[in-house]
């Protein structure tokens, strides 16, 4: 099933799984969410305080959470493609880790989550095939992969600095 913007509007779990419409993108929509993701952080930081952008990234979470739950089960798909707030929160928690950041070092960082999170090597391979199927446990499922994800990139940058 391909969602169309009829299917996003028609619950409020769908508009934030589907990324506000970044997960209609007919072509990488989670590289489309991630640029949302990537946008939007910039527009956050100068409303909110750091304090204030670690809670946003836990309650986004855990609001992605039941998002991702209703989004799949009314898809009838337990990981579809177009859910693209998995995404979304964990580029935010790979930003905010990283702040402050050069354009260039977010762009390093945009760059190597979306390897991590589209070719899934080693252990994002792994977190993908851990949590599987509908309701809770698979909508975590399509969070975690993209939080180890977001660890592996953050890991390449640690690394780089100890380098």
């Amino acid at each position: 099933m391909r969602p169309t913007a009829s299917f996003m509007l028609s619950h409020p779990a769908h508009w934030i799984a589907l990324g506000f419409g970044a997960g209609l993108s007919p072509k990488a929509p989670g590289t489309v969410g991630t640029l949302w993701a990537w946008i939007s952080w910039w527009a956050f930081q100068s409303y909110f305080t750091t304090h204030e952008l670690g809670l946003i990234i836990v309650l986004a979470s855990l609001l992605g959470w039941w998002a991702c739950k209703v989004t799949a089960l009314n898809m009838g798909i337990s990981d579809p493609g177009a859910i693209v707030w998995d995404e979304v929160v964990a580029f935010w928690l790979v930003l905010y880790l990283l702040t402050p950041a050069s354009f260039t070092m977010q762009l390093a960082a945009f760059l190597i989550f979306r390897f991590f999170d589209a070719a899934k090597p080693g252990p994002v391979a792994w977190a993908d095939q851990l949590f599987k199927g509908f309701g809770w446990r698979g909508a975590f499922g399509i969070l975690f992969d993209d939080f180890v994800a977001a660890f592996c990139t953050l890991l390449c940058f640690a690394l780089w600095k100890v380098w």
